[in-house]
């Protein structure tokens, strides 16, 4: 089959690189080409939470990159720091911060130039005027790593704020009397959820309702939340100081809390298809035109007259043959992604 090319908005790494640790169009190049050889045409870059100067590098990496056109590349995803503690998940707690007047000045200033640009927070480090003030800007606002309750995640999506991040990892749960965030995403008939679909993040049962739960089938689609590993054979890596451990597809702290992903969007597509039991179509558009309409990625994700001519050709078990960014043909991957025990 020829389909559209794969739509990835958060992508920590690959190929060795961590955006975290290479804050640079070199960077950016490198992760947009290894998941580009896993039929992943678009990407946005995504920084995990850091220090200032950090963000500020990888701003202006994510400006270079757009002003080069590097190939995939199609925006940036700030991720953090303004979460919450308690739900920080891999992030550094020691770096996890309240959004202040300069932080809002700097993201607007960045909405003013790049095409894209994404911000998870949290409703414990922000408040829904700062959230309204960024959408205005142009800025898309996610909720993610939150332990807020249900009423105060809406509060946020009336703010403007219309995606959630890794839906229900690092979030408040969905339970009898308090819907939390999960909730929010779940209930809500505008904001979309990515979903971690490794067999590891989220359980199938859990895909499968959340699939059923929204009305609008458009608002759940695939993420890899990958990290640097994804392309390479490495069985370590770090983030912030700290060492994660690469085995048997997790990728885990020393204290066994998950650390992003060990995974591209190829395999989130088999596994949703072959393991959640999703028809294709549906399956295909959660990895193309599902997550390119969440971003606002016009043009992105689809197959018709006027759109970027970006496409895969896979084989009958949905594997990478080949891959064309803006009708340039683009070298598949050497290897695969790592099989996992739930993985046919």
């Amino acid at each position: 089959m020829i389909v559209p090319g794969f739509v990835d908005i958060q992508v920590n790494g690959g190929g060795g690189v961590l955006l975290n640790e290479r804050p640079d169009i070199s960077g950016i190049r490198t992760i947009c080409a290894t998941h580009a050889r896993f039929g992943t045409t678009s990407v946005l870059p995504t920084l995990i939470t850091d220090t200032r100067q950090v963000r500020d590098a990888a701003i202006e990496a994510a400006i270079d990159a757009q002003k080069q056109q590097v190939a995939g590349y199609a925006g940036l995803h700030l991720e953090g720091p303004h979460l919450s503690l308690e739900r920080k998940g891999a992030h550094d707690a020691a770096l996890i911060r309240p959004m202040e007047d300069q932080d809002v000045h700097t993201l607007i200033r960045a909405a003013g130039i790049l095409d894209r640009l994404i911000v998870t927070v949290a409703s414990e480090s922000v408040t829904p005027e700062q959230v309204a003030q960024l959408t205005r800007a142009g800025v898309r606002i996610s909720i993610g790593h939150s332990n807020a309750t249900i009423e105060q995640a809406q509060a946020l999506i009336k703010a403007g704020a219309s995606l959630f991040t890794h839906l229900f990892n690092a979030m408040s749960p969905l339970t009898s009397r308090a819907p939390g965030v999960v909730g929010a995403a779940l209930s809500s008939p505008s904001a979309a959820a990515g979903i971690i679909a490794d067999g590891f993040h989220v359980h199938p049962d859990s895909i499968r309702i959340a699939m059923r739960a929204n009305k609008a089938p458009e608002n759940i689609f695939l993420i890899s939340d990958a990290m640097s590993c994804v392309g390479t054979d490495v069985t370590s890596l770090m983030l912030n100081g700290r060492t994660i451990t690469r085995k048997n597809g997790r990728l885990t702290l020393a204290d066994g809390s998950l650390a992003g992903a060990d995974l591209e969007l190829s395999a989130a597509l088999r596994y949703v298809h072959q393991q959640v039991g999703t028809e294709l179509d549906r399956a295909l558009k959660m990895v193309t035109s599902f997550p390119a309409r969440a971003a606002g990625l016009a043009g992105r994700g689809t197959l018709q007259p006027g759109a970027r001519a970006d496409f895969v050709l896979l084989d009958e078990h949905l594997q990478v043959q080949k891959v064309w960014i803006g009708g340039e043909p683009v070298m598949p991957g050497t290897r695969e992604s790592p099989t996992r025990d739930n993985e046919t």
